[in-house]
């Protein structure tokens, strides 16, 4: 039987929505005669239950506000469950949004060694990794220039070469995959693929739904802060775009990650 590296059962994340005005003679008297009531509650998640087998892609898809990034977020520990559990398996590096764990004034090599100091790593260790950071990032001279004049393109290159090369257990990543050109698209599927063989396990937010179908294992389908549909990504994404009326997307040629037929893969979907 496979371990699994992520378990989450009943998930759910709040927050508390306080509207903000500008200040009037009214606004002022309706905030004292609420003064005492409680703000309004948003679930972002809710019932949230699946697991990731170890050394295996999660691919997460739904439209925007769903609570896609919430999960991410709550899987690399920025946010802590209001109610359920979580238990993840391994050391997390995660990718959530483009220029987090960065200092904008710093140089794209002193942020290896500042995100790589936040991921937990000693100086030492990032010594021996900071060649393969970067000549995975391919910045070139812009590597000795401050982060704030980087494209998104750049920061997208950076971040994902330092959250792979620290050899995390488990890869949390948020649409880095949409961010440059076909050749680095290519190359972080390389690199996710390296790290599935070494036992890494991969949870990924995707509205590119080509590239779902080519890496993951399975696929979860995520609206309004609800799991709506738990399976096999062909299935999962089929089944999204027919609630859209959308046609489906080509199946891919080849598949980025070696999948096991008994695993529920794209290859059984024929």
């Amino acid at each position: 039987m496979t371990e699994s590296a992520i378990k989450v059962r009943d998930l759910g994340i709040r927050f508390f929505l306080r509207y903000q005005q500008r200040p009037t003679v009214h606004s002022g008297i309706v905030r004292f005669l609420k003064h005492h009531q409680k703000p309004e509650e948003f679930w972002a998640l809710r019932k949230v239950s699946f697991e990731v087998p170890k050394a295996q892609v999660m691919g997460i898809i739904g439209s925007n506000g769903s609570g896609k990034s919430t999960l991410l977020r709550t899987l690399a520990r920025i946010y802590f469950p209001d109610e359920g559990e979580l238990e993840i398996r391994g050391r997390v590096s995660s990718l959530i949004s483009l220029g987090a764990g960065f200092h904008a004034e710093l140089s794209g090599l002193q942020n290896i060694y500042y995100n790589g100091m936040i991921l937990g790593l000693n100086k030492e260790t990032l010594d021996a990794r900071r060649d393969a950071i970067i000549d995975f990032a391919d910045l070139g001279p812009f590597i000795d220039a401050p982060v704030r004049t980087y494209s998104s393109g750049m920061r997208a290159r950076l971040g994902f070469s330092v959250a792979v090369n620290v050899d995390p257990e488990i890869l949390v990543i948020d649409e880095v995959l949409v961010v440059g050109d076909a050749q680095f698209r290519e190359r972080c599927a390389q690199k996710i693929k390296e790290l599935l063989l070494k036992g890494a396990t991969v949870v990924m937010v995707q509205h590119n739904l080509e590239a779902i179908l080519q890496m993951s294992h399975q696929c979860m389908w995520l609206d309004k802060g609800n799991v709506k549909m738990l399976g096999r990504p062909y299935d999962v994404v089929k089944t999204y775009l027919e609630a859209r009326d959308l046609p489906m997307v080509p199946l891919p040629l080849e598949m980025a990650v070696p999948i096991d037929p008994s695993s529920g893969g794209l290859n059984e979907a024929g």
